[in-house]
C-alpha cells in the first residue's frame, strides 16, 4: 500500500479469511481511513466482514480463478482499474467482462442507501410511533 502505483487505490486485494484475528471495528475505520472502501478476496472472517458492512466498507468474494488472475494483474499492470457494482453484485474487468458476487440483500440495501443497521431502523420512524400509538404505548424519555 505504501507503493506510489498503489496511492489512492479504493480496493484492496487480500489474501483468503481476511481479517482473522480482526474483531473490533478498528480494523474496517483503519482501512477506511486510508480510503479503501471495498476489499476483494476468495473469504472473509465472519466478525470481520459483519464489522466492515456496519462500517461501510465492502467486503467482495471472488472465487480462486479470478482472484489468482486479480492478482496477476495488479503484477503486469498495476495501473489497471476494475470497476465494483454493488448494484448488480458484480465486478467488472479491465478486459470487458465481468465476475457476479454473493452478498447479503439486507447489508447491499443498507450500503445502497448509505444507511446503517440503525438508520435502517430510523427510517420507519413513523410507522413505529404508529403501531405504538395504537397499542396505547407511551414513550418515556
Amino acid at each position: 500500500m505504501n507503493q506510489p502505483e498503489y496511492q489512492n487505490a479504493k480496493i484492496l486485494l487480500a489474501g483468503d479469511n481476511f481479517g482473522c484475528g480482526s474483531s473490533r471495528e478498528h480494523a474496517p475505520w483503519a482501512l477506511t481511513g486510508w480510503g479503501i472502501r471495498v476489499i476483494i478476496s476468495t473469504s472473509f472472517a465472519d466478525i470481520f466482514r459483519n464489522n466492515a458492512l456496519k462500517n461501510g466498507l465492502l467486503p467482495v468474494i471472488v472465487d480462486e480463478a479470478t482472484h489468482q488472475s486479480l492478482f496477476d494483474l495488479t503484477l503486469e499492470a498495476p495501473q489497471a482499474e476494475i470497476t465494483i457494482n454493488l448494484e448488480n453484485l458484480s465486478v467488472a474487468l479491465p478486459d470487458g467482462s465481468s465476475v457476479p458476487f454473493p452478498m447479503d440483500p439486507f447489508a447491499r440495501k443498507c450500503l445502497l442507501e448509505g444507511v446503517d443497521q440503525m438508520g435502517y431502523i430510523q427510517s420507519f420512524e413513523d410507522q413505529i410511533a404508529a403501531y405504538e400509538a395504537g397499542c396505547g404505548i407511551a414513550i418515556i424519555g
